[in-house]
């Protein structure tokens, strides 16, 4: 068959490229997928009848209507917003830090105004923030970030909070109020019949074909297709190393039938000094399935092998990037997409934005 686009990657940004492309255009799309599966990190299934997120939690929130009008062309929501506890000096808490953390954790009973005499009393005065640590300490005080943030950051990355962005932990809120929700978008929710059926509807269409457990290079030569070829992989294998590997922070997940109806309190529980894993899962609690007897959990342990999930943000391979951007942008006849072409951890709305807004610019 002859294609007008063949797109690399069937993760959420490929799958809303190709059935843009396909629907909107009526043009041909053959995308191209290392994994055994299409949806990418948010790609699930069922085991023992529970619905499984074989690459962790994942849930749906957005402040774009435009993202989730889209999106609901291909789902149903279940009603569901997220609250994470974290488990430190035996008691579960909430995050991220509102007044109930405080709360919780020094056995206080602060209002709005009282927490914010606590926090200015514990911040320390920091001129200039570098690091993410400065963001703890200078919100929040030495104390909150030994319990809640030194160990789970050194966990999660691989080193401490002084030597990483300060974007990185600039991204968790932090609440003068009671508010334990982890996220605030307007739209948040759970795909009724999970993401892979969601990620399925989304490439229905008769011209859109798909390739499993394929490596695009062993068959680009060989592909007929007209237009532009539409790279979603990791940047590097796409410039055969040119300029050496881009590091990422890696997940090992590992999981587990527990002969209970429930585990834990809510979906997430966080372990910032536990000595291996970062947090716990349990799904039911995500999905609202309603399963007696059994529930299913999992564990995850971060480091460099695994599944490929952050790009690690230390300027030595930001700057590395910034070789490979600038041979993406000589590039006339490739678009690039996504979290892994771009280097840059996007959450599932803004990876599902940035493809229509690519495909608006420049494909329609």
């Amino acid at each position: 068959m002859e294609f007008d686009y063949v797109i690399v990657g069937a993760g959420l940004s490929g799958l809303t490229l190709a059935e843009r492309i396909a629907n909107e255009l009526d043009e041909k799309v053959l995308i191209i997928e290392k994994r055994d599966h299409i949806g990418g990190n948010v790609y699930d299934y069922y085991q023992n009848d529970i619905l499984i997120q074989k690459y962790g939690p994942h849930i749906f929130h957005t402040k774009e209507k435009k993202v989730y009008d889209y999106l609901s062309q291909f789902t149903e929501w279940i009603d569901y917003e997220h609250r994470v506890l974290s488990c430190v000096d035996g008691k579960l808490v909430p995050m991220p830090i509102c007044i109930d953390t405080l709360n919780a954790l020094y056995d206080l009973d602060l209002d709005e105004n009282s927490m914010q005499e606590w926090i200015d009393e514990h911040k320390e005065d920091i001129k200039e923030i570098k690091s993410s640590e400065d963001v703890v300490l200078a919100n929040a005080g030495r104390d909150i970030y030994n319990k809640l943030f030194k160990n789970y950051t050194e966990k999660q990355w691989g080193t401490s909070a002084a030597n990483l962005s300060s974007d990185v932990i600039s991204r968790i809120p932090f609440r003068f109020n009671h508010d334990d929700r982890y996220f605030e978008d307007a739209y948040q929710g759970m795909p009724k019949d999970g993401f892979t059926k969601m990620c399925e509807r989304m490439i229905e269409s008769d011209n859109i074909h798909v390739g499993l457990k394929s490596d695009y290079k062993d068959y680009i030569d060989r592909i007929k297709y007209d237009k532009k070829l539409i790279y979603t992989g990791p940047i590097d294998y796409f410039y055969d190393y040119k300029y050496g590997e881009l590091l990422y922070r890696c997940l090992n997940f590992v999981w587990e039938i527990v002969d209970e109806d429930s585990y834990q309190e809510v979906a997430v529980v966080n372990y910032p000094n536990d000595p291996y894993f970062t947090r716990i899962t349990e799904f039911k609690k995500l999905t609202s399935q309603k399963i007696d007897g059994k529930t299913a959990i999992m564990r995850e342990y971060p480091g460099f092998n695994g599944e490929k999930c952050y790009p690690y943000p230390t300027q030595e391979y930001l700057d590395k990037f910034k070789l490979y951007e600038a041979e993406m942008e000589k590039e006339e006849n490739v678009i690039f997409a996504g979290r892994l072409a771009k280097y840059k951890y996007y959450n599932m709305d803004l990876v599902v934005k940035d493809a229509l807004e690519i495909f608006e610019k420049e494909i329609k």
